[in-house]
């Protein structure tokens, strides 16, 4: 299932504050926005939370993510932390603009649905894609407010 506008590449951290700054040091950032969040989540052991420290990179209309994780249910992206305080490649983002269309065909799909939340004015769900491509793929609906406040350019 690959489908939507590919707008992020993402990454999972022990130390956002470095990567941040490296960023800052080897790209042209456009807009950049962190925060430390906790957000009602779906996963594999069921309903629960998470709580991650993220950072949004935008250089052109690619946002790179980076994904500091901190408690509650954050095994996918703990799971997948390098040893030392590196950046490691974690998954990629499409934007689709019909939530329930799209949701129905996950429902058909081969992919896992590994993680799953959002709200009225963001919704996200993960698919396992490893076997696939070596990595999960995030597909996530956002009216087009949140897609503003997250930094994404109108079309």
């Amino acid at each position: 299932m690959l489908e939507g506008h590919h707008f992020q590449n993402a990454y999972v951290t022990r130390n956002i504050d470095k990567w941040v700054a490296a960023f800052g040091e080897r790209a042209s950032i456009d807009r950049l926005l962190t925060f430390e969040g906790t957000t009602p989540v779906t996963t594999i052991a069921g309903a629960g939370e998470q709580t991650n420290k993220l950072a949004f990179i935008w250089v052109g209309d690619l946002q790179y993510e980076l994904i500091q994780p901190v408690s509650g249910d954050v095994a996918i992206y703990r799971d997948a932390l390098p040893d030392d305080d590196g950046l490691q490649f974690h998954h990629v983002c499409m934007r689709i603009p019909d939530w329930d269309s799209f949701r129905a065909r996950v429902d058909r799909q081969p992919y896992p649905v590994v993680l799953e939340g959002g709200n009225e004015q963001l919704r996200f769900v993960y698919l396992d894609a490893r076997p696939f491509l070596g990595h999960y793929l995030e597909y996530v609906w956002m009216s087009d407010e949140r897609w503003s406040q997250m930094g994404g350019r109108s079309s």
